[in-house]
């Protein structure tokens, strides 16, 4: 159990995270790691909040994954994405994956603006229905017919719970559940990326069986969330699963100091 813990706290606590190899060719980097309003919480008080440490700083949660084909597949766009794609040195976005319709995976859409410039071409985002409905009202703007020349636009590619073919690489999603909203998480290879989850329906734990890496959310310590995974419940889930390795993201202030809990 202790070396589960340090398996899956090690890695999130840095500003800027690290990447890990998938195979030879295919990479995956954290760009954030944590909840809807960042650690430090703007106003907080709380000690995490207050610490001078870098590992205790935490943007939203994000990935970007380099794939066999070195396209650059990004999962969720939140509030900072320009500051995430610039301090770590990611120059593209070939295509995005959206998990579900909250600000803190979707708001940073409009950021894409440069990509979009620079490759000539209308950036693709794969969601859901429902989310593409949000997406439209938040940036409705970007789907005018008479469209300002300065605006992003998007290629909206509308997905299921069914496995498809992106850029040449196979995804599947998996359908979870964030409180009472079906959201989805994703799958590559022999790696899945779960956020924002409190419930893995059972008919889908067979996507998650034989996994080299399992990243999923982990709120806090202790003290339930009506949304939001804690540790004892992904610890529950690891056992359940047996993934290679385990690593947390979407963490709150409320999990402690990166130091104090790397010691444990």
């Amino acid at each position: 159990s202790s070396d589960l813990v340090f398996a899956m706290t090690f890695l999130f606590f840095c500003k800027f995270t690290k990447k890990f190899i998938i195979n030879q060719n295919m990479k995956l980097k954290f760009l954030g790691t944590g909840t809807s309003q960042g650690v430090p919480v703007i106003g907080s008080d709380h000690p995490v909040c207050l610490s001078t440490n870098l590992k205790d700083k935490r943007l939203r949660s994000s990935v970007i994954i380099t794939t066999d084909t070195q396209h650059k597949i990004l999962i969720d766009c939140g509030p900072d994405f320009r500051q995430q794609m610039l301090s770590n040195n990611e120059k593209n976005c070939h295509a995005v994956l959206i998990t579900h319709e909250h600000n803190d995976h979707i708001i940073g859409l409009d950021d894409m603006r440069p990509l979009i410039f620079k490759n000539q071409k209308d950036m693709p985002i794969y969601c859901e229905a429902r989310v593409y409905q949000s997406i439209l009202q938040r940036f409705a703007y970007a789907f005018e017919e008479n469209r300002y020349p300065g605006a992003p636009s998007f290629d909206i590619n509308i997905i299921e719970n069914k496995t498809f073919n992106l850029l040449g690489t196979t995804v599947t999603p998996i359908r979870i559940l964030h409180g009472g909203l079906p959201i989805l998480g994703y799958k590559f290879k022999n790696i899945a990326y779960i956020t924002d989850c409190k419930t893995i329906p059972e008919e889908e734990k067979h996507k998650l069986k034989k996994l080299k890496y399992l990243i999923i959310n982990c709120l806090r310590k202790e003290r339930e969330h009506h949304s939001h995974l804690i540790l004892p419940n992904v610890i529950k889930i690891v056992e359940e699963l047996q993934p290679q390795k385990t690593y947390l993201t979407h963490i709150s202030h409320d999990f402690g100091f990166h130091n104090r809990s790397e010691e444990r």
